[in-house]
C-alpha cells in the first residue's frame, strides 16, 4: 500500500477545507509538497475545472487550481513524489494537445506523471467549451485508447473513432515507457475502461460494500492499482473545521493505492 496526499489549498469545497487554507497560497503548498517528499508519500494530486457555475459552486466549490501549471511549479520544489491529476476531463481535450502538455511534465518532472483522467459530469463546463456532452463516455474511451498509443512517443499513430492521426511530431514527450493512467468514476464502465486502457482506478462514492462486490467481481492484473480516499478528512495540522462533524466528506487529505 501507498499513501498520497490529496493536495491542499488547491481545491475550497465548501465544509471540506481546513480553515488554514482560507489564506494560504502557493507557498504554503510548495512546503506541504517538500514535507511529503521527504516523508516518503507517493503522490500529490490536483483536479481541473476550468469554470463552474454560480450555483454548482456553492456545493462543490469554485476554486481549482491548473493542474499543469500547479504540478509545474512543485516539480522545481520536490524531487521523487509523484503527480497524480485527479481528474483532467477528457472531453475538454485533444489526445496529442494532453500528450504534448503533460509529456512535458514529465520531462521537466524526471518522469514523475501520472494521468488521472475523467468523462466529466458539468455539463455546463462542455457547453461552455464546445465539448459534446451526450456522447462523451464514448469519446472518452477513444481518447483513453488514444492517449495510450501517444503518450511517450515522438511520432504517434493513431487510427479511432473519434480520433484519427499520424505523420506528427510531439516532441518533447513522456519520458516514461508507460505513463500510468488512473481512470475516476464509480460506474462498472469506468472500471472496464481502467482495466482495458489503464493502470488504476479511482472510485469516488460508492458504499463500501458495493466497492468491494465491483472490484472482486473484476480480474485485477499484476499492479493495477485501486486508488481510495478515506470517508472524511484527515487534517495532520490538527486544526478543527467544519468538517470535524463527521461528515462524508468528497475531498479528504489522504489516498492509498494498492
Amino acid at each position: 500500500m501507498r499513501l498520497g496526499i490529496n493536495s491542499p489549498v488547491v481545491t475550497a469545497v465548501p465544509g471540506v477545507h481546513s480553515p488554514w487554507e482560507r489564506t494560504a497560497g502557493i507557498e504554503e503548498l510548495g512546503a506541504v509538497a517538500e514535507a511529503a517528499d521527504r516523508l516518503g508519500f507517493d503522490h500529490l494530486t490536483c483536479s481541473e475545472h476550468v469554470a463552474v457555475p454560480v450555483d454548482v459552486a456553492r456545493q462543490r466549490g469554485g476554486t481549482y487550481w491548473d493542474p499543469l501549471a500547479t504540478f509545474g511549479f512543485l516539480a522545481a520544489r520536490t524531487s521523487r513524489i509523484r503527480f497524480a491529476t485527479q481528474v483532467l476531463v477528457l472531453g475538454y481535450h485533444h489526445p496529442l494537445a494532453l500528450a504534448k502538455r503533460y509529456g512535458t511534465l514529465d520531462r521537466v518532472s524526471g518522469g514523475r506523471l501520472v494521468l488521472g483522467l475523467g468523462v466529466g459530469s458539468l455539463e455546463e463546463e462542455f457547453r461552455l467549451l464546445g465539448a459534446e456532452f451526450g456522447g462523451r463516455g464514448a469519446i472518452a474511451d477513444d481518447a483513453v485508447a488514444a492517449l495510450r498509443a501517444s503518450l511517450s512517443r515522438r511520432e504517434p499513430v493513431y487510427h479511432g473513432e473519434h480520433f484519427d492521426y499520424q505523420g506528427l511530431v510531439v516532441e518533447p514527450h513522456a519520458v516514461q515507457d508507460r505513463v500510468p493512467l488512473w481512470i475516476g468514476g464509480r460506474t462498472p464502465r469506468s472500471l472496464r475502461r481502467a482495466l482495458t486502457h489503464g493502470d488504476g482506478w479511482v472510485p469516488f462514492g460508492l458504499p463500501l460494500d458495493r466497492l468491494r462486490e465491483m472490484v472482486a467481481a473484476a480480474e485485477l492484473p499484476a499492479g493495477f492499482e485501486v486508488v481510495l480516499s478515506p470517508g472524511r478528512p484527515l487534517d495532520p495540522s490538527g486544526e478543527t473545521g467544519p468538517y470535524d462533524a463527521g461528515t462524508a466528506a468528497g475531498v479528504p487529505r489522504w489516498s492509498a493505492s494498492r
